[in-house]
């Protein structure tokens, strides 16, 4: 499962170990998941047709960052981050995501010393609730930005965490030669993460909670 490494100092250095969110630890898309869970009813059959008109450009340019941008904005727009916030943690306490064999996975290498990370292209206030209850060293995730008044406003700070973005985040956080000693993932978007890692899991977890 890989072994510290020397640090140019000599020390040994705690291992990174990475996850992607939604697929691997969980058994489907946190943040579909959230909206509907948060919508409910007329609310959210309304924010869907506000977001059809994106849903369609999204068969033509594939681009998921701007899709996500227009979800949040249709669902969460004008809402108060703190808002959101609060209805994340409520939906992480009442909704069954995390998949059993990945959480063996996240607690075997915890008993081994290792630095976890999420790594996910999800919304960061929606998983952040989930990562404090994993006791997760770092959560890198999707930014969104807020107006002066501390609103949502359908828009991201930066790109949307996937793919080769992942590995951009990975670097900024931990310096320009990271290793991972292993990272799981289950699509396309983790191909990048998964490449820097001396062991790469791609849809290893199979349980459902």
């Amino acid at each position: 499962m890989g072994t510290d490494r020397p640090s140019r100092q000599g020390a040994p250095t705690r291992p990174i170990v990475a996850f992607d969110f939604d697929g691997t630890l969980t058994v489907r898309d946190s943040f579909a998941a959230f909206l509907a869970w948060d919508a409910g009813g007329p609310k959210a059959a309304l924010a869907a047709a506000r977001l059809a008109p994106a849903a369609l450009r999204y068969v033509l340019d594939r681009d998921r960052g701007r899709l996500k941008a227009a979800a949040v904005g249709a669902f969460l727009g004008g809402r108060p981050l703190t808002a959101a916030q609060t209805a994340a943690q409520a939906f992480a306490e009442e909704v069954a995501l995390l998949r059993p064999d990945a959480l063996r996975c996240w607690e075997a290498w915890g008993a081994r010393g290792a630095r976890r990370v999420i790594v996910t292209a999800s919304p960061e206030f929606l998983v952040a609730p989930f990562a404090r209850r994993l006791g997760a060293q770092r959560l890198i995730a999707t930014r969104l930005a807020v107006d002066a008044q501390g609103r949502l406003t359908g828009a991201l700070v930066g790109r949307n965490c996937r793919g080769p973005e992942k590995v951009q985040r990975l670097r900024a956080a931990f310096g320009a030669d990271v290793r991972l000693a292993a990272a799981y993932g289950d699509s396309a978007g983790d191909r990048e993460m998964l490449a820097i890692a001396d062991e790469a899991g791609m849809r290893v977890f199979r349980e459902r909670p």
